[in-house]
């Protein structure tokens, strides 16, 4: 293999994190839409989690109908594998929605705050000015 092809600034190797799709915690990013490859107990899966667990559920389901109690369990312990991975998927979107709502909460009352004292400023002054001897609001309406 020719090593000058290899220098190029689009290898994937080196860098701060390896040049790979890891957090800095070691662990996949949680993306609803993540392929995961599957290596089951006699057949090997390729899918999203969702697909993963519906697909392990429905041979546990076939297993076990078909009297393989012992190849149904692992069918089924694949599936709840998957099925976790959901569950930890649903709550760290949860949890990132909450965050995006409380910072948004956060930054409002910042913005609300200072109108709301510019209008208080504001509506003190015009209370001043439409008390003010010789104001406009004073003038009487001509009658013709």
């Amino acid at each position: 293999m020719n090593m000058k092809r290899m220098r190029g600034r689009h290898h994937r190797s080196g860098g701060s994190n390896g040049g790979s799709v890891r957090q800095q915690n070691g662990q996949i990013p949680l993306n609803r839409n993540h392929v995961f490859d599957s290596n089951g107990p006699d057949l090997r899966i390729r899918g999203t989690a969702q697909q993963l667990f519906e697909k392990y559920l429905q041979l546990g389901r076939d297993a076990s109908g078909s009297g393989d109690r012992v190849m149904a369990e692992a069918y089924f312990q694949h599936a709840e594998h998957y099925f976790r991975i959901l569950n930890a998927m649903t709550q760290a979107a949860q949890q990132n929605q909450q965050e995006r709502q409380e910072r948004h909460v956060r930054q409002r009352p910042m913005a609300v705050t200072d109108g709301d004292e510019a209008a208080e400023d504001g509506g003190e002054e015009a209370t001043v000015e439409k008390n003010r001897p010789g104001s406009d609001s004073e003038l009487a309406p001509v009658e013709a």
